[in-house]
């Protein structure tokens, strides 16, 4: 990759890799799930947040892989502190128990790395939804909102800034000709591959601009609430000096009972971000046949190694130049651009109401 690239604003470029990204960022205070870290992107994303002192919980369908790569990363770097839970995201009873058990450990939450994907031909999960909708959006989807409370918590707690990254791709281009198929996510008629990946992709920014789009809503709204107090008590006061004490203390009353009605949209310290991480070599196309075999052959001449494949991930996740910023897509350590399905705000709704039903 090193000849194809140039640095963007961020000093960053295609050729960065994650240590390099994170190279003297102090994550000691952070505790992070990380989805899918047992090989490939997920497993370097753990290992560097490890090496920057973050608390990783690696959340794994299989749990003997992801021993041996805490195990990995452990004797690599002594002092990191890595834990291994089982999490299968295309079954929704798996997402509900690994979020309970988190719970139960009493536990900060930092950071939320939805990095787990699947590519795989037509089935169903356990609970009868298309597994590549079901494993890299519903599952995280549902991980997310069962988790939520808990990142508020330490947000407010620890003064830290929660973020939320959701590894999408710029396959989310590539899908089918209305985006998501509401009406047919479950139906083999018209399935693709390739263009259900797609669309999985595009659920993951969708997900992660209508996230971020609440939450901005919710402090939007919370910052109005408080400017009316305000305003009001100013006119409270002014009218008590001329003697309209009964118009006082109502606007005092009305001025009281706004914040309780917006009390549990308050102070959200979240951002969420979606990114693109490359094209990497890994074994998520392992389904794929002889597509499969031609990206591990020809893979490690032209696409990011797994190091590089991982900066954008940790540098979304980590560095203060992302600070405050949501609702972004980021591509190679900087801002980049999705397509128009990806920035449509009704779809993205849409998606959300949809999902919601899904998991009730």
């Amino acid at each position: 990759m090193g000849i194809f690239s140039r640095k963007g604003s961020s000093g960053f470029s295609s050729s960065s890799t994650a240590e390099e990204v994170t190279q003297g960022i102090d994550g000691t205070a952070l505790t992070a799930i990380v989805t899918g870290a047992s090989s490939g992107i997920g497993a370097e994303t753990a290992r560097v947040l490890g090496l920057r002192g973050v608390h990783v919980i690696m959340g794994v369908r299989n749990v003997a892989a992801g021993t041996e790569i805490k195990e990995a990363i452990v004797k690599e770097i002594p002092s990191a502190k890595v834990d291994v839970m089982e999490l299968d995201l295309s079954s929704m009873a798996s997402v509900r128990k690994f979020a309970s058990d988190f719970i139960s450990r009493d536990l900060p939450l930092n950071l939320i790395i939805n990095n787990a994907a699947a590519a795989t031909p037509f089935m169903l999960s356990k609970d009868n939804i298309e597994m590549q909708f079901a494993t890299n959006h519903l599952g995280h989807f549902l991980l997310i909102n069962l988790l939520l409370d808990t990142m508020k918590k330490t947000a407010k707690e620890s003064g830290k800034e929660g973020r939320i990254v959701i590894v999408s791709s710029d396959a989310h281009k590539f899908t089918y000709g209305e985006g998501i198929r509401f009406d047919k996510i479950n139906d083999e008629t018209g399935f693709s591959n390739f263009k259900a990946y797609g669309q999985s992709k595009l659920a993951n920014i969708l997900h992660a601009n209508e996230l971020a789009r609440r939450f901005k809503v919710d402090f939007s709204a919370n910052f109005s609430i408080n400017v009316l107090i305000l305003l009001c008590f100013s006119v409270g006061f002014y009218l008590q000096a001329i003697d309209e004490i009964s118009l006082t203390y109502r606007l005092i009353d009305c001025a009281i009972c706004f914040p309780r009605a917006h009390k549990q949209e308050e102070d959200v310290n979240i951002t969420v971000n979606s990114i693109h991480p490359g094209t990497t070599v890994t074994n998520i196309f392992r389904h794929g046949g002889i597509f499969n075999g031609i990206v591990q052959t020809i893979g490690k001449f032209v696409f990011k190694s797994v190091q590089q494949g991982a900066a954008t991930t940790c540098y979304v996740a980590l560095h203060p130049q992302v600070q405050g910023m949501s609702g972004e897509y980021f591509s190679d350590c900087n801002l980049a651009k999705a397509n128009d399905q990806a920035r449509d705000i009704d779809l993205a709704k849409k998606l959300w109401d949809f999902s919601m039903n899904l998991v009730k």
